[in-house]
């Protein structure tokens, strides 16, 4: 098995499926607490990219789209997988009682603090309310789960399921 992901002989949609139940959960492992700005978002993309290619035995010189290279591989882009991700356990928290650390600590408050110069961090509720916008919904709908995860979700181009 060291060898499945260059090996020429073994399908793309192998190598795909392969990506997607081991290496894809190891590169978004904790992203759902991350504060991603655009630039992380896409140093993240640029690198799956170059992993889908290598499994395919492509490289940029054969100027191969990324959407086809997709395509073969069936694997859906890792930035929406990250937005998924992200919102997936901001429904967590906010089904969660009030009392809890991870609901408490949502809500704490820093007025007083001193801020340095420059463009300010990029919080990790102001990424929420971004993926929110995004997908058209509203913290209201977090309260049904179904609901929540049938909103959120992002499928892999064929994957039925």
């Amino acid at each position: 098995m060291p060898g499945i992901l260059c090996d020429r002989k073994v399908p793309l949609k192998l190598k795909g499926k392969l990506y997607r139940t081991a290496i894809r959960p190891a590169m978004l492992y904790g992203s759902e607490c991350w504060a991603v700005n655009c630039v992380h978002e896409q140093k993240m993309g640029v690198t799956e990219m170059r992993m889908i290619r290598w499994m395919c035995g492509h490289t940029r010189l054969d100027k191969i789209r990324n959407e086809s290279i997709r395509e073969k591989t069936e694997v859906t882009p890792i930035s929406e997988k990250m937005r998924e991700a992200r919102l997936r356990w901001f429904g967590h928290v906010q089904r969660r009682p009030l009392e809890t650390p991870a609901r408490r600590c949502e809500s704490l408050v820093t007025r007083h603090v001193r801020r340095g110069r420059g463009r300010p961090i990029k919080t990790w509720n102001e990424t929420i309310k971004k993926d929110m916008m995004y997908l058209g919904i509203s913290e209201i709908m977090t309260k049904d789960r179904a609901q929540w995860r049938q909103r959120i979700h992002i499928e892999d181009p064929t994957i039925v399921g």
